[in-house]
C-alpha cells in the first residue's frame, strides 16, 4: 500500500482532526526511510496530493485542515442534502439566541471577561456562560490583571471543529459569521427579532431561562 493511501485510510478513520505528527508516527515503521525530515516532507507532499484529488467536483468530500489536523468534510455545495441526513439521526443540540450572541462576542474578542461580554451585548451575560462551557464551546483562558481578577474566556476546538476552521485567524467578518451562525442553526425566532437581527435580545436578569433556537451538528 502507496504511502498516500495509508495517509487517506488514517485521516478517514480518525474521528477527530489529526494532526501532521500523529500521521507521521503511525506510518514511519513502513516507510523505508530514517530520516525525519524526509518523511515529514513525504507526509506532507502525500497530503498536499490528496487535497487536490478530493477538489475535483466529482467528490462530495475534501480533506481539510481544521483545528490543528486534518479532517474529511462534505463540501459545502452539498449541504443542503447532508444537513438533512444528519437532522434525520439524532436530535439537534439547543443554544439560546443570548448564547450565540455571547459566543459570537468571545469568538472576536477573545481573551475576554464576562464584565466586557455584558458591556458590549448590553445585557448581563454571566446565564449563558455556563451553557457555552457545558457545550465545550467555551473554556477559562486565565485572569484578568486589574482588580477583582475577573475570569477570562476564549473558545475550543470544538467551536473550530463546529464552525469548519483551522483557527481563529480564519474567523470571517462579523457580517459572514452571522450568515455562518443563520446557515449553522435553525431559528426559531419572532418575526420582529428576524428583522431586527442585529438588536440585542430582550431579557431582564441573568438569561437562565432564554428562549430556545435548535443547533444542527455540523457534518
Amino acid at each position: 500500500m502507496s504511502l498516500k493511501a495509508k495517509i487517506e485510510a488514517i485521516i478517514y478513520a480518525a474521528e477527530s482532526p489529526i494532526t501532521l505528527d500523529q500521521i507521521i508516527e503511525l506510518v514511519k515503521d513502513s516507510v523505508g526511510t530514517e530520516n525525519d525530515a524526509e518523511l515529514r516532507s513525504q507526509v506532507r507532499a502525500a497530503i498536499e496530493e490528496l487535497t487536490a484529488d478530493y477538489s475535483a467536483e466529482s467528490h462530495g468530500i475534501e480533506l481539510r485542515q481544521i483545528a490543528g489536523g486534518y479532517r474529511m468534510s462534505t463540501k459545502p455545495e452539498q449541504h443542503d442534502v447532508v444537513r438533512a441526513f444528519a437532522k434525520s439521526l439524532k436530535p439537534p443540540i439547543r443554544l439560546s439566541l443570548p448564547a450565540l450572541e455571547t459566543l459570537a462576542v468571545i469568538a472576536y474578542k477573545q481573551p475576554v471577561t464576562v464584565p466586557e461580554i455584558s458591556e458590549i451585548r448590553g445585557v448581563d451575560s454571566n446565564g449563558v456562560i455556563a451553557t457555552l462551557l457545558d457545550r465545550k464551546l467555551i473554556t477559562t483562558s486565565g485572569r484578568k490583571d486589574v482588580v477583582g481578577r475577573p475570569i477570562l474566556y476564549k473558545t475550543t476546538k470544538e467551536f473550530l471543529l463546529r464552525f469548519g476552521l483551522k483557527d481563529v485567524n480564519e474567523l470571517p467578518s462579523m457580517e459572514e459569521f452571522e450568515k455562518l451562525v443563520a446557515e449553522s442553526f435553525q431559528s426559531d425566532l419572532l418575526p420582529a427579532e428576524e428583522a431586527q437581527p442585529n438588536a440585542p435580545a430582550e431579557t431582564t436578569g441573568n438569561e437562565s431561562e432564554p428562549e430556545q433556537v435548535e443547533a444542527e451538528k455540523t457534518a
